[in-house]
C-alpha cells in the first residue's frame, strides 16, 4: 500500500498568504478586515497595522484637516515663495529694459482711463523703484518674507493669495481714482499689515506690535517724499475688510462666506473703477 502525504486539510493548518501578494507567506493580519498582509501591503495603525484598502477607505471618511480660518493646512507657504519669485524677476527684468517695463506696465490712471490697460491695475503691483535703488524692493520683499508665512498658514494658500492680490488691486484703485502714477508691493503689503491686526486680534493675541508698526508705516508715508499714499492706504483698507469676512465668519458655511466676500470685494472695486473717472475726484480734491 502506498502511503500519500498529507494534504494541509489532514495535517497542519494551511500556511497563510497575502491577500494581494499570493505567493508572500504572512502571519500578520490587518486589525480592520482580518486578512492576512505582507510588509509591502502593511500600514501602520494606532493599534497594529492595516492594509492599504482599509486605510484608504478610512481616509475617506476622514474630514481633511483645516488651517484656523477654514482653508487647507499649509505646511509649505508656497504661495508667499512664489510672490517673492515674481517681484525678485520683475525687479530683474526691470534692471535689464527700465523704460520698456515700467513705460507698459507701471500703474498709470491715464493710461488705464484713456488708453484701456487694465493690466496695469496688477502689474504695476509688482513692480518697484528701478536700479540702482534697492530700497523699495528690500523692504516690501522683507516684510512679505516675515509675515507672509504665517499669515499664509493661519488663512490657507487660497486665501492668502487672495488676500494678497486683492489688496495690491485695492492699492492700484486707490491710485486710479486719487492719484496719477506708482509702482510696487506696498498696497499688498499694506494689506498683509492690515490682516496681522485683524487676525491678532481674532485670536486674542496682544495687537499694540501690529498697531505701532501700521502707524510708523502711515506716518512714513505721508512723511517722505515720492510715496504713493494712495497706493499704500487702498490696500490697507483691502486687506483689512476681506481678511475681517475670513476670521469673523461663522463656522457653518465659512468657506461659502469667505468667497462670496471676495468676490463682493472685487465688485465694489471694480465698480469703483467703472463709476469713478480719476480726473474728476482729481479735479474735487485737488482743484484741478
Amino acid at each position: 500500500m502506498t502511503t500519500q502525504p498529507p494534504t494541509p486539510a489532514q495535517g497542519a493548518e494551511a500556511v497563510p498568504t497575502c491577500y494581494r501578494h499570493p505567493d508572500r507567506e504572512t502571519y500578520v493580519r490587518c486589525q480592520r478586515c482580518d486578512r492576512p498582509i505582507c510588509p509591502d501591503c502593511m500600514r501602520e495603525a494606532a493599534v497594529g497595522h492595516q492594509c492599504v484598502e482599509c486605510v484608504a477607505a478610512g481616509n475617506r471618511t476622514m474630514r481633511p484637516a483645516r488651517s484656523v480660518f477654514g482653508g487647507a493646512v499649509v505646511r509649505t507657504p508656497r504661495v508667499t515663495w512664489a510672490l517673492l519669485a515674481i517681484n525678485l524677476l520683475a525687479y530683474l527684468a526691470e534692471a535689464v529694459r527700465t523704460e520698456e517695463v515700467l513705460e507698459r506696465f507701471q500703474m498709470s490712471a491715464a493710461s488705464v482711463e484713456f488708453h484701456g490697460e487694465w493690466w496695469r491695475l496688477v502689474t504695476g503691483a509688482f513692480l518697484h523703484a528701478p536700479p540702482p535703488s534697492v530700497w523699495h524692493i528690500f523692504f516690501n520683499m522683507w516684510a512679505l518674507y516675515a509675515i507672509g508665512p504665517g499669515l499664509e498658514r493661519l488663512l490657507g494658500s487660497l486665501r492668502f493669495a487672495a488676500l494678497y492680490l486683492l489688496s495690491a488691486f485695492g492699492g492700484s484703485v486707490a491710485v486710479y481714482l486719487f492719484g496719477m502714477a506708482a509702482v510696487g508691493a506696498s498696497g499688498a503689503i499694506y494689506g498683509l499689515f492690515g490682516a496681522l491686526f485683524v487676525v491678532s486680534r481674532r485670536l486674542g493675541y496682544d495687537a499694540r506690535g501690529v498697531i505701532w508698526l501700521i502707524a510708523i508705516n502711515v506716518v512714513l508715508t505721508f512723511v517722505v517724499p515720492g510715496i504713493s499714499w494712495q497706493g499704500h492706504l487702498g490696500g490697507l483698507v483691502t486687506g483689512t475688510l476681506l481678511t475681517a469676512a475670513f476670521a469673523y465668519a461663522p463656522a457653518k458655511g465659512r468657506t461659502a462666506v469667505h468667497l462670496a466676500a471676495t468676490v463682493v470685494l472685487l465688485l465694489a472695486l471694480v465698480g469703483a473703477l467703472v463709476l469713478l473717472p480719476p480726473y474728476e475726484l482729481q479735479r474735487y480734491l485737488y482743484g484741478l
